[in-house]
């Protein structure tokens, strides 16, 4: 049959039809290749605007700042300068606790609203989904000069404090320090932690529950000894999705942190910005990406162990 097809007009052409359609007659019989078949779009994003600009970030970290100019020689330099110089370590772990505190007031401050969403609102639950993420819809920034306008000197609070005499003059520690942070970080995440509580939560078994209740286990017993175990799932992914980002925030400390909020994403601003100096910039922000991942890493492990004991 090859033959045939190379002795005739299409010659080679009839030969590379018949291996492509064969080719693709196993490829869709094959239920593995239909899925990276369907994945290879978001796989070719993923990889155009994820792991080029990291290989980019990781690469120009090892270059040097020559006035305007990289030079492309490879050093250590500026990881040298990160580990030589006390404050990049001291700024990138308070940066990391400041985002533990973030991370754990917004899912204590979720939690309860997506158990309610999910054991004790019966109908339109949609409506309240949608009515609980329309303050989202509002841009980033907006809210944030919200909470700065709240906390302020002259803001709400203390206008409603000296207003009522229970104040004579403005608080000082509403803004510009590590509580305003929290506290504005905390608001701007929620949405992100009460949707994967809340499906945590929705696919539990009643069942269970009921079980729990004829073995003679009150709420509270019902509560930890099914609920809560049961929804953690939810509960770590909505802790992993406000801690990751909040670490590099540096948008939000530098409008309601002052002085005393500074982030180590401020700081690889600067250097990105006015500073003029790239490769230590690219340099923090590996470190910083490879701190965090790591930490995530052994959080996750610790949990698997725990829950196999």
């Amino acid at each position: 049959m090859i033959r045939r097809l190379l002795a005739s007009p299409a010659g080679a052409g009839g030969l590379g039809a018949l291996l492509l359609e064969r080719v693709r007659r196993r490829f869709l019989r094959s239920p593995q290749m239909r899925g990276y078949a369907l994945l290879s779009p978001t796989l070719f994003v993923m990889l155009l605007f994820l792991v080029v600009p990291l290989g980019i970030l990781f690469t120009l970290s090892f270059w040097k700042q020559d006035g305007l100019f990289f030079a492309p020689a490879f050093s250590i330099d500026n990881y040298v300068a990160f580990f030589g110089r006390i404050i990049y370590s001291k700024l990138l772990a308070t940066s990391i606790g400041t985002s533990l505190c973030v991370a754990t007031a917004t899912v204590l401050l979720a939690y309860p609203m997506a158990y309610c969403l999910a054991f004790r609102i019966k109908r339109a639950k949609i409506m309240w989904l949608i009515l609980i993420t329309v303050p989202f819809w509002t841009s980033f920034l907006l809210r944030v000069f919200a909470w700065k306008i709240t906390l302020g000197y002259q803001g709400v609070i203390n206008s409603g404090l000296m207003t009522i005499g229970l104040i004579s003059e403005p608080l000082q520690f509403l803004l510009y320090n590590r509580f305003s942070l929290v506290v504005t970080l905390t608001h701007a995440w929620a949405a992100f932690a009460i949707l994967p509580i809340y499906v945590s939560l929705e696919k539990i078994d009643r069942s269970l529950l009921e079980a729990a209740t004829d073995l003679g286990d009150g709420p509270v017993a019902r509560f930890f000894g099914v609920t809560l175990p049961l929804s953690m799932p939810g509960v770590i992914a909505a802790f992993l999705f406000v801690f990751i980002p909040t670490v590099g925030d540096y948008v939000t400390p530098r409008l309601v942190g002052g002085t005393g909020g500074i982030m180590i994403g401020n700081i690889i601003q600067t250097m990105f910005g006015r500073g003029n100096n790239w490769p230590m910039g690219a340099a923090l922000a590996v470190i910083s990406m490879t701190t965090i991942t790591l930490l995530v890493i052994v959080t996750l492990w610790f949990i698997r162990k725990m829950r196999q004991r």
